[in-house]
This record gives structure tokens, sequence and C-alpha cells, in this order.
């Protein structure tokens, strides 16, 4: 997971759980799910943040959120649906690399 930079009285929806922070999603039909925060990381001239949902955090099956991911001078986060194909597949791409590097790294921290 990408190192948190909200405050823990930060405005900006998402919470810092103590060592985990997570963000509160509003579905299309007005519900609310709560994610943890997999990792914000660059694609393209972007920022993204993948998010999973915090009853499937340890799950190898769970689901994944991608989202564009803007954070302003005064703290405050937004977060846009990818709603173009290609820009999702690079997206997708970027954090499947993300995910391999650190299983990679894992693998050499395994060793020592």
């Amino acid at each position: 997971m990408s190192e948190d930079t909200h405050g823990k009285n930060c405005d900006c929806g998402c919470q810092d759980n103590d060592d985990e922070a997570t963000v509160t999603l509003t579905l299309d039909d007005g519900s609310e799910l709560e994610c943890a925060v997999l990792s914000i990381f660059p694609a393209g001239e972007n920022q993204y943040i993948a998010l999973i949902p915090l009853d499937q955090e340890d799950s190898e099956d769970g689901d994944v959120y991608l989202y564009r991911f803007q954070e302003f001078d005064n703290g405050e986060i937004q977060l846009d649906n990818i709603i173009d194909d290609e820009e999702y597949e690079i997206v997708a791409d970027a954090f499947d690399e993300l995910l391999d590097s650190e299983e990679f790294d894992e693998m050499f921290d395994d060793e020592d």
C-alpha cells in the first residue's frame, strides 16, 4: 500500500484507521461501501487510486475499484469514474505492473 498522504483530521472523505486509510464510496443505488486504499499510483498524465471493499480485503478474489484521483491544496480529494475504455486499459495495466513489482519485491524480502 502506498503511504497515506492525508492527515487524521482531513475533510476529504477518507478515514485513517490507525495504519489503514479508508474511503467510503456512495454507489449508484445510494448504498455506501467502505473500502481500504490499496495504492495511489500514476498512469499516463494522471494519478489513480485502487480501492478494495473492507469485507474482501483478505480475499485473493476481491473486487478492486479504480478511480482517477485528484488531491487539492486544501487536502480535499476527488475521485472520478474512468469512462473511457482506453484510459481504463492504461490504468489497469499500470495497476497490474504495480502488483507484479510488489510481488517481486516480496519474493526477495522473504529470502532475507
